[in-house]
């Protein structure tokens, strides 16, 4: 070992000696986003190259939590052989899963009803119990609240921002949100020379629940002619106005972008399932838009639900980056002796946040952002 490597000792944030880092856990929670191969890859590499063990988590922590749904167990055994070649992959080799919550994990009583129990102690004892050091967390901001939690009882941790709704605060932009908005504006592109064809009102739902990032890039990108997000509630008319006024100038076709948490003015979001220990599942708002448009303006319409198509596939090389820095850049931040933190991408470097700051509240679109104003000198509709 050298010199300056034996000078580095971890020492926590309240300056007192941290004991020495000798197994990482990686966890991957919520829906899954391209780029999380990636950063496991990077936390292996990097935690290798200090000399620890990793091993990843199955399914968030239900690997712990529920190990006897694991034949094989519930973690995975991970070095740098077993990471090889799994930058490119999308999904997760470790699996994922967005109803499992520590703090509200499902739990069936003998009379067969499901209630919630918090089983965030059990975890920590659990944790200690396989000789885990330190987790990397990666995840959105119901992963990262976890985190959080798991900070608080004292478990070393550091959080990687993941979602392809670029919804976390205290991160430029998240991994997973620009193969989204490539994703999507790829589809607007195919959806053009249709729409033109039959000369037909085309729809196009993305994900998006309370901040419609990726249907204002993704607009914007590919040239859509109305763009509903949830941080505008929209006014249909104008949206009508919008493609009546199309059809006059000899366009004869629209092509209209809605998030999947936009809603009517005054109405509430199109919810098609309640979940016990989950978020509810968002759905139809696509489809409610395309009945109310055909109705009213008598063109033909279609809608297209885009959905977990986003998720899935190749990252693209701005993600692939990213996500790469980010892992390294957890394991840096533990080899400093962070702990209760996220690593967050602030050009040209990365920092670290506070994993409370950065879960505090949601990072919705700016009414007054550049791409808001850009999409409405365009002459774009956004509904209201």
């Amino acid at each position: 070992m050298s010199k300056a490597r034996a000078a580095k000792k971890p020492v926590a944030q309240n300056g007192t000696p941290n004991p020495a880092i000798r197994k990482i856990g990686i966890s991957t929670g919520g829906g899954d986003a391209p780029g999380l191969n990636a950063v496991i890859r990077a936390v292996v590499l990097a935690a290798h190259n200090h000399g620890w063990e990793c091993c990843g988590i199955r399914d968030g922590y239900s690997g712990m939590l529920s190990p006897a749904r694991y034949p094989q167990g519930g973690m995975i055994p991970l070095n740098p052989q077993s990471v090889r070649g799994i930058t490119h992959l999308g999904g997760t080799l470790l699996g994922t899963t967005n109803v499992g919550h520590p703090l509200h994990y499902p739990t069936q009583l003998r009379s067969g009803k499901i209630v919630e129990r918090d089983r965030s102690d059990e975890l920590v004892q659990a944790l200690g119990e396989a000789r885990i050091d330190a987790v990397v967390a990666i995840g959105g901001d119901g992963s990262l609240g976890i985190a959080k939690v798991l900070a608080d009882k004292g478990v070393r941790v550091v959080g990687v921002p993941k979602t392809i709704d670029n919804d976390l605060d205290g991160t430029v932009v998240t991994f997973g949100f620009d193969t989204a908005v490539s994703f999507a504006t790829d589809c607007l592109d195919r959806l053009h020379t249709t729409a033109a064809s039959h000369h037909r009102i085309m729809v196009v739902e993305v994900m998006g629940r309370y901040a419609g990032w990726i249907a204002l890039a993704a607009g914007v990108a590919g040239s859509a002619d109305a763009v509903l997000i949830p941080e505008i509630p929209y006014d249909l008319g104008t949206v009508v106005d919008k493609v009546q006024k199309r059809d006059r100038a000899g366009a004869g076709f629209s092509i209209v972008v809605v998030a999947e948490g936009a809603m009517p003015r005054g109405g509430k979001a199109s919810v098609i399932e309640k979940r016990l220990g989950a978020m509810d599942r968002l759905g139809g708002a696509g489809e409610r838009v395309a009945k109310a448009l055909q109705q009213t303006t008598g063109k033909e319409t279609r809608h297209v639900v885009l959905g977990h198509l986003l998720r899935g596939g190749t990252p693209t090389a701005a993600d692939r980056q990213i996500s790469l820095r980010f892992g390294a850049a957890a394991v840096r931040a533990l080899a400093e002796g962070k702990s209760g933190v996220m690593v967050a991408l602030d050009p040209p470097t990365v920092r670290y946040v506070p994993l409370g700051v950065a879960t505090k509240r949601m990072k919705v679109v700016p009414l007054d952002c550049d791409t808001v104003l850009t999409a409405r000198e365009l002459g774009m509709c956004l509904g209201d």
